[in-house]
């Protein structure tokens, strides 16, 4: 596999391996946290020359930050080979309660010192609002984030489920390097509005979840998920009609795929990447089997006429389902 690198933003640029790895599901969400595989496969992805690594402090909460700290400190790459990201704004206590989204100035600061001490390091990459509070105007917020950055704590900034005038309004008070957002061949929303205004003000952009929650995978069916997996109650593609729908899609990707001779995922994947060069997508997972594959992603070349046709195979509009049973913590 030959993984490139990519420059997300152009006022304050940062250099990331064209795939990163998401780390979420390593503590939390996405069935039983596994801290020896998650660390395993953190520093396989450094040795395949992934440098993007995402975390936040919601997560665990607090134990993926502390888990990539460990990885990252215990790798032989060192702080310097890496590029970190991490977020803060969905708060949560020490029990795992959900306090909800806080993106106030005195805030700011408090979860960034404590992302640092959890990390283990002297600064963050990449710093971003989990999710917009619209109770406290972004000028605001991002002026603390300002206020970080002035103090060497955060290099760049970043947003997270922004939407466009949001974006527009917090990147006059600092640029912002990178939003990070859901984006796959099951979720396009942004192609409309928000991928024109984030290419005019020069912000990369950085899609979760590019496999669709897995299922691009085609690693899903019903019942394949654990009891103790969120994706059974959070996310209603997966479910019902709607799965069945959904799979019926996914058979189409794979079908693609077996003709190019890779699997439903890296095609999937590579469909992102071919979006454009400012777009660096996250695929979690914590096996380096899986890890391995998603990589393979940056060796699938996709010509424009195998673009025409995964998007005659899955028009934006096919999806059923929302991709989240409550969408209210996202910013319109």
């Amino acid at each position: 596999m030959t993984l490139q690198t990519r420059t997300l933003g152009t006022a304050s640029p940062l250099d990331v391996s064209a795939l990163g790895l998401g780390c979420m599901g390593m503590s939390e969400f996405y069935g039983t946290p596994d801290e020896a595989g998650g660390i395993a496969t953190i520093h396989r992805a450094l040795d395949l020359g992934v440098t993007f690594l995402d975390t936040a402090d919601m997560y665990g909460p607090f134990t993926n930050e502390r888990l990539v700290g460990k990885a990252i400190a215990e790798s032989g790459q060192g702080r310097d080979g890496v590029v970190l990201a991490t977020k803060f704004g969905n708060e949560r206590g020490e029990d795992g309660s959900f306090l909800g989204v806080n993106g106030r100035p005195d805030y700011v600061r408090a979860a960034c010192d404590a992302s640092l001490q959890r990390l283990g390091v002297d600064h963050v990459d990449l710093y971003y609002q989990h999710r917009v509070d619209k109770t406290v105007p972004i000028e605001e917020t991002v002026g603390a984030m300002k206020e970080l950055v002035e103090a060497g704590k955060v290099r760049h900034l970043g947003l997270s489920e922004a939407g466009a005038e949001t974006i527009r309004r917090a990147h006059a008070v600092h640029p912002i390097t990178a939003l990070q957002t859901e984006y796959s061949l099951f979720t396009r929303d942004l192609e409309a509005v928000i991928l024109p205004v984030l290419r005019e003000l020069g912000i990369g952009l950085v899609p979760y979840s590019p496999l669709g929650r897995g299922i691009l995978t085609g690693a899903i069916t019903r019942g394949s998920l654990s009891e103790d997996d969120s994706r059974n109650s959070r996310f209603p593609r997966l479910h019902g009609d709607a799965l069945d729908a959904n799979l019926a899609l996914v058979e189409r990707v794979r079908e693609i795929a077996d003709e190019k001779g890779c699997t439903p995922g890296q095609l999937a994947l590579a469909w992102v990447l071919a979006q454009g060069d400012d777009v660096a997508p996250i695929p979690g997972t914590k096996r380096v089997a899986y890890l391995e594959e998603n990589l393979g992603a940056a060796d699938v070349e996709l010509t424009a006429d195998d673009l025409a046709r995964i998007a005659e195979a899955v028009p934006a509009d096919a999806v059923v389902g929302e991709r989240y049973g409550d969408m209210s913590s996202i910013d319109a």
